[in-house]
């Protein structure tokens, strides 16, 4: 017997686990990984040279928020 696979979560913003804007939560879930380790990975890569901090604004305002809740 085999079962359906789940539906894939779309990318979108997580307004429940957010700190700043749910940037990093939502593409957490979405992919399946740690939040605190996403998080992480962020704030670290803002101290090498690149649009990191652009990268962010730019997907606040595009990703569309998770009005599920």
């Amino acid at each position: 017997m085999t079962y359906p696979a789940p539906a894939p979560r779309r990318l979108a913003r997580d307004t429940r686990n957010k700190m700043i804007a749910g940037v990093c939560a939502g593409i957490a879930r979405r992919y399946g990984i740690s939040t605190g380790a996403l998080r992480l990975a962020f704030v670290v890569s803002c101290i090498l040279p690149g649009p990191q901090f652009i990268a962010y604004l730019v997907l606040w305002v595009l990703m569309p928020a998770d009005d599920r809740w």
